[in-house]
């Protein structure tokens, strides 16, 4: 992924198939989103999916010998999630698995997370273009 350090919040991919990954995080005391009370935010949700799509294509580009390029969360539908908050420390499991990818490098992903007493699901609809540099000069639109 082409985020700095302290912004990549997954610890390690444990399974990726043509379609899907699962990936695996503890939720950091000290990471960017901590709060004082050592808990994160619910909707943080959404950036550990987010960066679980973003291991799923980086890891696929690489196995086709293609630099990691920028990806663009363009919107989430239907987050749920059974707690308001992440304690620090808890384990997580992260799945992706891609439902819809269009010609235009747009794909769906249906996204969930699993950790103890803990359930969050959502869709994610993401912008995966070939050429990052491309697109944000305008060019790839």
């Amino acid at each position: 992924m082409p985020q700095s350090r302290s912004m990549v919040l997954l610890d390690r991919m444990l399974e990726v198939g043509d379609d899907h990954i699962v990936v695996e995080l503890t939720v950091r005391e000290d990471g960017l989103f901590s709060r004082s009370d050592h808990t994160v935010p619910a909707w943080v949700g959404l950036e550990y999916m987010a960066q679980a799509i973003a291991a799923f294509s980086g890891y696929h580009r690489k196995c086709l010998g293609q630099e990691i390029e920028l990806g663009f969360l363009l919107g989430t539908r239907h987050y749920q999630c059974s707690v308001d908050h992440f304690d620090c420390g808890v384990h997580l499991k992260v799945r992706a698995e891609k439902i819809i990818e269009a010609a235009n490098d747009m794909s769906v992903f249906a996204c969930d997370i699993k950790g103890d007493s803990i359930h969050a699901t959502s869709t994610l609809n993401v912008l995966l273009p070939k050429d990052s540099k491309e697109f944000l000069a305008g060019k790839g639109i």
